[in-house]
């Protein structure tokens, strides 16, 4: 892949927090710790592993860059992660800047990066030669699909917990129209 047929996936992997960011905003705090069934995770939860797996990504860059031809990657039991570091009790804030830092540091680096680096591999217990441009594409989709899985949580959220309808207006007048007219009258 040449430099400018790479430049879009790149700029999609350095733009993920921003993407990450507007979606937050879309859904309510009081629902971030929702989980529409056992085995799928919260907002919180969410928020909680892309940290985790921006820290790992943030080294495994590095890897295909100074070390190539590393058994470098091993999987990541993220079920065991969440579950043992107790994402619950975490900051989400904190969290989410980890995410932004990490991301920031990475992108200027693999956008510094001469092309030949770019087919450096590392050995994946899974899909054997991993090279760092099928690294990128990888990574560059792990934010979005996340978003994805906010957002039917969010639509789940929302089925189950319709917003309450506005009271019908009172025949009878307000407090603040009665001292209105009371006044009106001295």
């Amino acid at each position: 892949m040449t430099r400018d047929q790479r430049r879009p996936k790149l700029e999609s992997f350095g733009n993920a927090p921003v993407l990450l960011s507007a979606a937050l905003r879309r859904y309510p705090k009081k629902m971030w710790l929702f989980k529409p069934g056992l085995d799928r995770w919260s907002i919180h939860e969410i928020i909680l592993h892309l940290a985790d797996s921006e820290a790992s990504a943030y080294v495994r860059c590095r890897g295909f860059i100074a070390e190539p031809g590393s058994n470098g990657l091993h999987r990541i039991d993220t079920a065991r992660w969440a579950n043992s570091l107790g994402y619950y009790h975490q900051s989400t804030r904190e969290a989410l800047e980890i995410i932004r830092r990490l991301r920031k540091m990475t992108f200027q680096l693999l956008a510094s990066i001469p092309d030949p680096v770019w087919q450096h591999c590392v050995d994946h217990p899974e899909q054997g030669s991993l090279s760092l441009e099928d690294w990128l594409h990888h990574q560059e989709r792990h934010i979005p699909h996340h978003i994805e899985q906010m957002n039917q949580n969010y639509e789940i959220w929302f089925r189950t917990h319709p917003p309450r309808k506005p009271a019908t207006p009172s025949a009878r007048p307000s407090v603040s129209a009665r001292i209105a007219s009371l006044s009106a009258g001295l």
